[in-house]
């Protein structure tokens, strides 16, 4: 690419090519503040008016997560009961109770939570933007305007915006957005998370993207972070047949999952439904690494049965029949509340009740679920393995995997906490394997908010920092004879997958439409080359440096 062209740069989050014309949002409905009061007299009438807004807007949400599957789903499902908020909408209504308009309480009671929200920082920072696109939504809806979101081009595009709310990102359709960049959000935000899932290029954390206007022609490697503004149009297209080529080369990929010498690493799928699972059980993955289960409690008023949450187990573990299934249990709290579990208003949820802590203050809730993925394992006459997140300590892991075993199950841990990861061979006296949670991982370990732009660079699961810790509990692993597998969004970067085969990691479990790549890769290196780039990614100092340091033994 000529030199002269304009460049600019962010965290690199789902690999590609691209060239297309840039699109941004339209923008959002405005709310004038000092409008009219609502007349004594008229108030309840317009209490009931936001309340049917903010159901319809709700239901919507509700019926878009029915129609997709696994972190779309999800984020959507969480959309939808921010919608129903119990207070967010009591909130509003008092405010109409005072006689300000629904459409100005909606857009009032939003900031107040928002300026709380951001001032607890962590994982709750994160919902400001979703709980920001909730308003919006509510708002179109009172006042009758269309439904804001993305518009739909004629042709290809490249979508740029400020930030995506889950709605938005999960709805997209790869043939017309065929790429994404945003200036905030970090390596594990919810744009990355579903643009992985869909296979889209993406881009995040990109500060000087608003200078790149509607219209104007970009090319977008999703690998290098970069974004080139105006391009040869002859280099642009034929670095899209190149990355065309590469994909095709890519999605040829069958398995299983082994070094070019021939060092076996299973390459599975994280899922989050039966939907899910089927979906990825049409691509290459030798099984499941990661089953959140999170899915069916969330946007509850009370705790799903036995009987149905073994129904929905069933159909993961069907899909994957005579295949290695791992089912974590129950993680929610911080920015996954539930509504019929006993959470307190924490100062810090990120660092507070979630995961397997939840089980602490709801006797019966882990139990209960156990119970659950055992019958589905009776039903479907298979062996899941079982792992809980969250794990701190030796005694927590202990307690786990008694329970795990009493119901005839494997039992595990995931590692996401440094303290876990520091007495990883501990851990292993009492479960059989160990799995790694590279997105909170990075975020405890670094000290910071893992969907802030402003530090997407320190959530960057190339922090070196980070990597010593994965290759500390991949030590234990080995001394153990255990296995130790990464399901984080690490997992679904090819070249980072292969350092991690190269710390000892036997298992790599990312979105089923990264699993082509990461085996592609896995296959073209030779375990010795992959060792070589551990070693020298771990002597390096900052996330460039080690991505670097690992393109010069793998290449890119």
């Amino acid at each position: 690419m000529t030199e002269d062209r304009e460049i600019v740069r962010g965290t690199p989050v789902v690999p590609g090519i691209a060239y297309a014309p840039v699109i941004w949002p339209a923008p959002r409905p405005e709310v004038a503040p000092g409008s009219a009061r609502i007349d004594e007299a008229s108030r309840d009438a317009e209490k009931v008016r936001f309340e049917e807004a903010a159901a319809v807007v709700s239901q919507r949400l509700r019926d878009r997560a029915a129609s997709v599957s696994g972190a779309a789903a999800e984020v959507l499902q969480a959309n939808a009961a921010m919608a129903a908020d119990r207070g967010w909408l009591g909130a509003a209504q008092k405010l109409i109770a005072g006689g300000t308009p629904a459409e100005e309480s909606a857009a009032e009671a939003t900031e107040q939570f928002a300026t709380l929200f951001t001032k607890m920082g962590g994982l709750m920072a994160e919902r400001v933007t979703d709980l920001r696109d909730i308003r919006d939504r509510v708002v179109s809806e009172l006042l009758g305007l269309p439904e804001p979101g993305i518009p739909v081009p004629a042709t290809p595009s490249i979508l740029c915006a400020q930030d995506l709310a889950p709605a938005d990102t999960a709805g997209l359709d790869p043939e017309l957005i065929v790429g994404l960049v945003t200036v905030l959000g970090g390596p594990t935000s919810h744009t990355a998370i579903i643009s992985r899932q869909l296979g889209i290029p993406c881009v995040v954390a990109v500060r000087d993207l608003e200078s790149v206007v509607s219209g104007t022609p970009v090319l977008l490697d999703g690998s290098a972070g970069e974004l080139v503004v105006e391009p040869d149009p002859v280099e642009a297209r034929a670095a899209v047949e190149h990355g065309r080529a590469e994909r095709i080369r890519i999605q040829s990929w069958e398995g299983p999952g082994r070094t070019s010498d021939g060092h076996a690493v299973s390459i599975l799928a994280n899922v989050q439904d039966g939907a899910g699972a089927r979906s990825a059980a049409t691509t290459a993955a030798e099984g499941v690494g990661l089953f959140r289960t999170e899915l069916c409690f969330l946007d509850r008023d009370s705790e799903p049965g036995v009987d149905e949450q073994a129904e929905i187990y069933g159909e993961v573990l069907d899909a994957f029949a005579g295949r290695k299934v791992v089912i974590r249990t129950l993680d929610a709290g911080s920015d996954k509340p539930l509504r019929f579990a006993n959470h307190a208003e924490e100062a810090n949820p990120a660092l507070g009740v979630r995961g397997i802590r939840i089980a602490e203050q709801n006797p019966g809730i882990l139990s209960r679920q156990l119970d659950a993925v055992a019958a589905a394992a009776k039903q479907t006459q298979s062996q899941p393995w079982v792992m809980a997140p969250m794990i701190s300590t030796p005694a927590e892991a202990e307690s786990f995997a008694a329970e795990v075993r009493a119901r005839g199950l494997v039992p595990g841990v995931m590692v996401e906490v440094p303290a876990a990861a520091l007495l990883a061979d501990r851990l292993l006296r009492h479960v059989d394997f160990l799995s790694i949670g590279t997105n909170d991982l990075a975020q405890y370990t670094m000290a910071a908010d893992r969907m802030s732009s402003d530090l997407a660079s320190l959530t960057d699961p190339w922090q070196p920092a980070v990597l010593a810790l994965v290759a500390r509990t991949a030590e234990a692993g080995i001394a153990a004879g255990k296995p130790v597998g990464v399901c984080g969004e690490a997992a679904a970067d090819p070249l980072l997958a292969c350092v991690l085969i190269g710390l000892g990691v036997t298992s790599l479990s990312c979105a089923g439409a990264a699993v082509s790549g990461v085996g592609a890769k896995v296959g073209s290196v030779s375990l010795d080359e992959c060792r070589r780039a551990a070693e020298d990614v771990l002597a390096t100092s900052d996330p460039a440096e080690a991505r670097a340091a690992a393109v010069r033994v793998l290449g890119a």
